[in-house]
């Protein structure tokens, strides 16, 4: 078990992220240190050079992430005029509001300031502090990785052309080993670089991942109307840009007071959040368990059609039991998102915790009046 300030790190995602980084920048070292080797040409130093800053900003930005930390939302916080509070939706695990912009981690137990995503590689989420060391370390590993892959696939190739002249026999491990590695880089350059590309995109357009979410809610709101809904937030590329991308990484503004566009307030996407919210407590529907619900994120028992779609989000799967109401919000093709009811008493001093996810569509019912009519008749 670790402590104190390891114990963000001792995670699965951390941990196999540092691998992953270990492991391509000791192979590439050790390949190119044969295939252009740094000492016998100034060419060669610079190029090695270049790849040890990146794999070194690599390592310092993706540490940073983690414990700079995306910055909370203080316990009890609530907006300098009372008056506010009525634009502001309450967070019943802090005990506070929610500040413009702020999202309740369901993770980190915390309202988290200007929150993004919760990314498991960082085990922490991206936010206001973090968000300039997150996009850092993402084109860092792009950058260091392009390079990776042309050194270890230069270096396979000489191989496979057995011009050892150029340098000894690589042993069968080290040649697995390179392999492996180069087959890492091209998924880091693969899969970061798209991440990357979206950090790119939301920074340049001064929307979080959630906000993305809340604007095409926004817009469905509003269709075949004239009405138009503008994100208060975007003032330009060129300054959102400089607000968060700074040579520090640390971000301008405290997290909580945001500049806005002209005809837009402090509480403008709060205001929106709130209707959405009503707009999603009209539509939900009581469904009544008919058949018990693991919680697993593997139900193999409930058919290839509900194992073989998923929903594409990590939220929690719950378990239900035969007899429990939902209320359900959300709803899938062959999954439900739901809260349940009665979950539980929380006594004098504690309230009962929240239960909410996903379960599969066949376990309930709908519940309309006094009548029951089978959930999958819902589309």
């Amino acid at each position: 078990m670790c402590f104190g300030p390891f114990k963000r790190i001792c995670h699965w995602g951390p941990l196999t992220a540092l691998g992953i980084i270990k492991i391509i920048t000791l192979m590439t070292i050790h390949c190119s240190r044969q295939w252009w080797p740094p000492e016998e040409s100034i060419s060669g130093a610079v190029y090695f050079l270049c790849f040890f800053s990146l794999s070194g900003s690599t390592l310092y930005h993706f540490i940073s992430s983690i414990y700079e930390g995306p910055g909370y939302l203080p316990l009890k916080w609530t907006p300098a005029q009372i008056s506010d509070a009525q634009y502001l939706q309450f967070c019943s695990t802090c005990l506070g509001y929610k500040a413009p912009r702020s999202h309740h981690c369901r993770k980190c137990n915390r309202c988290v300031l200007k929150m993004d995503h919760h990314c498991p590689w960082i085990n922490n989420c991206v936010g206001h502090h973090n968000h300039g060391h997150f996009t850092a370390f993402l084109a860092s590993a792009v950058g260091g990785c392009c390079m990776a892959t042309f050194t270890l696939v230069s270096w396979l190739m000489s191989v496979l052309a057995l011009k050892i002249h150029l340098f000894p026999p690589p042993s069968v491990i080290i040649l697995i080993l390179a392999v492996f590695s180069s087959g890492l880089s091209i998924g880091v350059v693969l899969a970061v670089g798209m991440l990357l590309y979206f950090q790119l995109k939301a920074i340049f357009r001064n929307r979080t991942g959630i906000e993305d979410w809340i604007n095409e809610k926004a817009e469905y709101r509003r269709y075949g109307t004239n009405e138009k809904f503008i994100h208060p937030y975007s003032r330009g590329w060129l300054k959102d840009t400089r607000d968060i991308l700074t040579w520090n990484c640390i971000p301008k503004g405290d997290g909580i007071t945001w500049p806005v566009i002209d005809g837009c307030d402090q509480y403008t996407l709060t205001r929106e959040q709130l209707a959405q919210k009503q707009d999603k407590r009209k539509r939900a529907l009581r469904y009544r368990i008919v058949s018990a619900a693991s919680g697993s994120w593997v139900p193999i028992t409930y058919g290839c059609a509900v194992l073989c779609h998923p929903p594409c989000t990590d939220e929690t799967r719950i378990k239900l039991s035969v007899n429990d109401t939902v209320i359900v919000t959300r709803w899938r093709r062959y999954w439900l998102f739901g809260e349940k009811e009665n979950n539980g008493i929380g006594g004098a001093y504690k309230k009962p915790d929240r239960v909410r996810g996903w379960f599969p569509r066949a376990c309930g019912v709908e519940i309309v009046g006094s009548q029951y009519v089978q959930s999958f008749k819902r589309d």
